[in-house]
């Protein structure tokens, strides 16, 4: 049976992979089958609160090879590669739903959602939803369907997320070890040891978005007061146990391992018809205009891209720091790449990452052509007319000035902003690239 939740927690506290620890405790008598599923869906949907990520396990009686996935209060918690259940999903949902009662922010906005299904949901309504926005009369016709129980309050709206994330077939996929403090700690300051972090990437090289070399801090910490101790992603789950064994602080008291859809890009529309606001985007064209930099230090450029008529603007915010002068370097009639959300109002893309794919050569006037019949400097007779020499009267074209090649800062390839300003879902160059 599948066990899926959303929107249980707030901006100012709580977590929805805090929240699966007690699930787990509270069904200590069936097994988890598989990985716990961290799946984040649309970073563009008004009402999210933070990483908009929503939980999907799996229960029932384990059968085969189990490993160690977590620990609670020092019993280590198992994953069993397969089992079964004949558990009743409407008993299974009241129970778990007296635990997402007891720990859901209500009075803090949320509108906890959670399904028991005995059966996964169609594999569209991940894809809807990491994507665009799911209509909520669709969720509950599958629901019906699938002979699923749930448990809502204040609305219900986290039963939409916890069907995308019942739904979610991996196409592409990481891992994340997240580490719990002692609810004594919550709201006081983490203890982390920041070196240990630094050495995460060399140490451990599966591993990303740990620490952001600019600003010269760490990024595994949560800035909010939720029970998070720190949270690290790699491509290797072998590897993050050992990671999180290496960082010194406070100690743990509770950690578990998801299987999740971050660093995916999932949420990129490459394929696309129309600009629709709300959505993220891979938009290929070329550069319109000289890149702006604007009041609050965000730097703006217009782009024609291929698939449409209608030219956009493109935004680098100011939290992007350095990546900003990559953007200022580029020039009207480079193609590139941008990967983004279109926003409404303002309406522009905000810029994820970026690939240049071409560049264009920019040539400085250095004069005006000598004339080759008397060795004279030649005198223009207009913009774009050309040039004429006094004494003998001989036309040469604007292109025959001498010019110069201006050496481009920037080169045909990838960049993206630093660590501590990308998304969950956006896809790292260290995973491109690798």
């Amino acid at each position: 049976m599948i066990v899926a939740f959303d929107d249980t927690d707030s901006t100012e506290g709580m977590c929805t992979t805090f929240l699966a620890t007690k699930i787990i405790e509270e069904l200590e008598d069936f097994d988890l089958i598989g990985l716990p599923r961290l799946v984040r869906l649309n970073p563009a949907v008004p009402w999210k609160t933070r990483g908009n990520g929503a939980i999907a396990m799996r229960f029932g009686i384990g059968r085969g090879k189990k490993m160690q996935i977590g620990m609670i209060s020092n019993s280590p918690i198992y994953s069993y590669e397969r089992g079964k259940s004949d558990a009743n999903p409407e008993e299974i949902a009241q129970r778990c739903g007296e635990v997402v009662k007891q720990w859901a922010r209500t009075d803090e906005g949320a509108s906890p959602g959670l399904i028991v299904s005995p059966m996964k949901p169609k594999e569209s309504f991940y894809w809807r939803t990491v994507r665009g926005i799911m209509e909520r009369e669709l969720v509950e016709e599958e629901l019906k369907r699938l002979g699923a129980a749930k448990f809502e309050l204040s609305g219900g709206r986290g039963i939409i997320g916890a069907t995308a994330a019942a739904a979610w077939k991996p196409k592409d996929r990481t891992y994340e070890i997240i580490t719990y403090r002692f609810e004594n700690k919550w709201g006081t300051d983490r203890e982390i040891d920041d070196d240990t972090v630094r050495l995460l990437d060399s140490t451990f090289p599966s591993t990303f978005n740990n620490y952001d070399a600019e600003a010269g801090r760490i990024v595994i910490t949560p800035h909010s007061p939720c029970p998070i101790l720190f949270g690290i992603r790699g491509d290797d789950v072998n590897e993050l146990i050992p990671a999180m064994r290496s960082i010194r602080g406070e100690l743990v008291e509770r950690w578990i391992i998801y299987l999740t859809n971050q660093g995916t890009d999932d949420h990129i529309i490459k394929d696309w018809e129309e600009l629709i606001p709300g959505r993220s985007y891979a938009v290929n064209g070329v550069v319109l205009s000289k890149p702006l930099t604007i009041k609050g230090g965000h730097v703006v450029f217009k782009l024609q891209p291929t698939r449409s008529r209608t030219p956009i603007d493109c935004t680098a915010y100011e939290p992007s720091k350095r990546f900003r002068d990559v953007v200022r370097a580029l020039h009207p009639g480079d193609r590139i790449v941008v990967y983004g959300e279109l926003r409404n109002e303002p309406r522009t893309l905000n810029i994820e990452k970026m690939r240049i794919i071409e560049l264009v050569e920019i040539r400085e006037k250095m004069g005006n052509p000598i004339c080759p019949s008397c060795g004279k400097r030649m005198k223009s007779i207009g913009k774009s007319a050309g040039y004429r020499c006094r004494r003998c009267g001989s036309k040469l074209f604007e292109a025959d000035a001498e010019y110069r090649i201006v050496p481009r800062s920037i080169q045909i390839g990838w960049y993206e902003p630093p660590v501590s300003s990308r998304r969950h879902l956006s896809k790292p160059l260290k995973r491109i690239l690798r």
